[in-house]
């Protein structure tokens, strides 16, 4: 059997990620809890038997499949809250990243944009935002992307495009609306 310390080197490095990704399928910070807390333990347990060449790859697959277990056994209770602003995390102070402190004005643009994206993001079906997620945000590989969602290489390019222009297509008119 693994040791714990083995399979935490393997493993702490993509535990962000992990937590990123099932923030972002499930919704709620207390289901990402959850379905990270059983990916890691189904992890453990088959570290052993597994013994994974690409072990980020095989943890957010873990991951996503909890994630959608969870999502399975939601469906059967009554809707949950989605995400507040304060769920993904609040961003550093500027000084603390060695920046220039923004204006009220730039800063309140930032968030209105990050605002619009993210109500964007969540209207996009699950396989999309999942696709543009592990692509854009944590910067995996199509071929990454192809092994997390057990999908070939030209269903996540397929995913990739058409979750790109929805976005464009919500945000382009969420600007003419604001125009």
């Amino acid at each position: 059997m693994a040791s714990v310390p083995e399979f935490e080197t393997a493993m702490r490095p993509h535990l962000a990620a992990a937590h990123h990704l099932a923030r972002w399928l499930t919704r709620t910070a207390a289901d990402a809890e959850d379905a990270l807390q059983n990916a890691v333990l189904r992890a453990f347990r088959s570290f052993d038997r597994q013994r994974p060449t690409n072990p980020r790859a095989w943890l957010l697959r873990i991951v996503r499949n909890c994630c959608y277990d969870l999502r399975e056994q939601n469906e059967r209770e009554p809707s949950r809250p989605m995400l507040d602003d304060n769920d993904l995390g609040a961003e550093p102070p500027a000084e603390v990243l060695g920046l220039l402190p923004e204006t009220p004005e730039a800063r309140l643009l930032r968030m209105s944009d990050g605002r619009a994206l993210e109500a964007a993001l969540n209207q996009l079906p699950a396989e999309f935002r999942e696709s543009f997620l592990l692509r854009e945000v944590e910067g995996l590989s199509y071929k990454e992307i192809a092994e997390v969602a057990a999908v070939p290489i030209g269903t996540v390019m397929s995913r990739l495009s058409r979750a790109r222009a929805q976005l464009r297509a919500m945000l382009g008119a969420r600007r003419k609306e604001m125009a």
